[in-house]
């Protein structure tokens, strides 16, 4: 009877936090005035049509160009941060080198820097190398390891794996690289997941940096082709053409972090109990 109230009340609350998403879904179904009519999420009737007219936007380009301009964005900026990240937090964690505790007072102070200190000096040199309107100021600064939390996050898992899995990969004539990519991170494999599907769900989301480095319609990523929806006053009397828009632009979060979830919650859960 109490795992039974367990399951009830855990179901519950699960209803709480999914109804915003389902009623997100039907409203993108529904007309203006039913969308402000009824809080209930199913539709009376299912308008096509509103997704349609969603998908072809007021601009030249479809919905579909704004993904692949999104993609080409989220791909690279992704594997550049999963590999700079664990190349960096590689070399904390397992080798000595001189100046290491400047380094690692520097990337922590990268890491408390408010985001939008950066903006300013990010603009002006983008600009004055010429790089304006390109996706390169997006994507080039994750090759760096940008993301200071993310290195941290590696260097605590790196740190809960015995050093003697080295020593052994070297006996067996494993060089540095080697050891990192064959035998360390298939320990770690959950915290990588977990940087890829923050990195992923952070950019498809991203809207400030895009809005200053984009100056092109032609080449706007989704977060800023959604803004396209509004007028020039902010507001827009086609809400249901924004809650279609809006659900279009969920697929493809929800998508990975639904084919990502066991990995990614085994490697938040993981980093928070290691050390």
């Amino acid at each position: 009877m109490k795992k039974l109230s367990v399951y009830l009340i855990i179901t519950a609350v699960a209803a709480v936090m999914l109804y915003p998403l389902l009623w997100l879904l039907g409203a993108s179904f529904k007309s203006n005035s039913e969308i402000f009519s009824s809080v209930w999420f199913i539709p009376d009737s299912i308008d096509l049509s509103i997704w349609k007219n969603a998908w072809e936007t007021a601009t030249p380009y479809t919905m579909g160009h704004y993904f692949i301009n999104t993609f080409m964005i989220i791909i690279p900026k992704t594997v550049f941060a999963v590999i700079s990240s664990l190349l960096a937090a590689y070399g904390f964690a397992r080798f000595n080198f001189p100046l290491k505790r400047l380094f690692s007072s520097l990337l922590l102070i990268g890491m408390l820097m408010p985001a939008i200190v950066k903006i300013m000096p990010m603009f002006l040199f983008w600009r004055d190398t010429g790089l304006l309107d390109t996706y390169i100021p997006l994507v080039f600064p994750a090759l760096l390891a940008e993301e200071g939390m993310f290195v941290f996050i590696l260097i605590r898992f790196f740190n809960s794996v015995p050093r003697e899995f080295d020593e052994a990969a070297r006996i067996d004539g494993c060089g540095t690289m080697r050891t990192l990519f064959l035998v360390l991170l298939p320990c770690i494999k959950p915290a990588v997941t977990s940087i890829a599907v923050f990195t992923f769900l952070w950019t498809m989301n991203d809207f400030l940096n895009p809005l200053i480095i984009i100056q092109s319609v032609k080449k706007y990523p989704l977060s800023l082709a959604l803004r396209l929806s509004v007028d020039s006053t902010g507001q827009s009397y086609e809400q249901c053409k924004i809650i279609a828009v809006s659900v279009i632009g969920l697929i493809p979060s929800i998508t990975v972090f639904a084919l990502a979830q066991k990995k990614f919650v085994k490697g938040i859960t993981a980093g928070g109990l290691s050390g």
